[in-house]
């Protein structure tokens, strides 16, 4: 017998999501389902959390002999963590910031563009995937999925998917449909590609500022247990404020994590949209 939905689980909701507010807009009869990650993590199935406390437990005993962890050991159920993506790349701009996330031993999740930017650059999608960090997907070019028919959209995520695959092995299961505008529609593409949908609840707003200082100042006003952060390595403001928004973030006691691993032990659920 499937186990039965939490209200918090599994929330239908009208609208659309706008990029600015986030804000849930009533639309008509539209609805798709919306849930937060420390739910998702709450409602887990039962042998998905005695899978992720066995790892736990491992992880703990080989840091116990050899004094290293595994990089993915965290338990965001514990631990303050805190989500960092980043969309629209890779760019030039994208090998200096996985050298700083080397450097800092932070792992991020990148939604990555196809049209001039994965096709342009596999070799920073390799390094993206061989560096531990997340592979994911924010469309072929952009386009606005709620504004293009379903077939478009479904062109837009699966050229993107067999684009990292030709490249990685690997697909993505995770989506973040450009500006946030996703509907009832979206989500099942969604569904039937295999990917959850990813919003935020930290923007820098990087996009209209080159002033790193002020980035990492957004980013830090907003910042709680459980968000998801919003960057763009694309912009040239951006990376520069890297360094200094982890340096303040482990100083708050925040563990930086992928999304995934702050969804654990919950894996995402295609179609479902996850939001802070």
């Amino acid at each position: 017998m499937p186990k039965p939905m939490s209200a918090a689980r599994r929330t239908s909701i009208a609208g659309l999501l706008t990029a600015t507010s986030l804000a849930l807009a009533l639309s008509g009869c539209a609805t798709f389902d919306v849930t937060a990650p420390a739910d998702a993590r709450a409602d887990a199935p039962a042998a998905e959390v005695k899978k992720k406390d066995t790892a736990d437990a491992k992880a703990k005993d080989a840091k116990a002999k050899d004094g290293k962890a595994s990089g993915n050991d965290v338990d965001c159920r514990k631990a303050k963590c805190v989500a960092l993506t980043f969309d629209a790349g890779p760019s030039e701009n994208t090998n200096r910031l996985l050298d700083i996330l080397k450097e800092e031993k932070v792992h991020a999740t990148f939604f990555m563009l196809g049209e001039n930017h994965v096709d342009k650059r596999p070799a920073e999608v390799k390094r993206i995937d061989a560096e531990g960090h997340e592979l994911a997907n924010h469309t072929w070019s952009h386009q606005i999925l709620t504004d293009i028919s379903p077939a478009a959209a479904k062109r837009e995520m699966s050229r993107l998917q067999k684009a990292v695959h030709k490249i990685t092995g690997k697909s993505p299961k995770l989506m973040r449909p450009p500006q946030g505008r996703t509907d009832e529609s979206v989500s099942k593409i969604s569904k039937d590609l295999g990917l959850a949908q990813v919003l935020w609840s930290v923007t820098a707003k990087d996009y209209q500022t080159n002033d790193s200082a002020l980035i990492t100042k957004r980013v830090l006003e907003q910042t709680e247990r459980d968000g998801i952060i919003l960057l763009h390595d694309i912009y040239k403001g951006t990376v520069p404020a890297v360094p200094g928004i982890l340096k303040e973030l482990k100083k708050r006691g925040y563990t930086v994590v992928t999304v995934s691993q702050l969804l654990s032990p919950a894996k995402p659920e295609p179609g479902m949209v996850y939001r802070p």
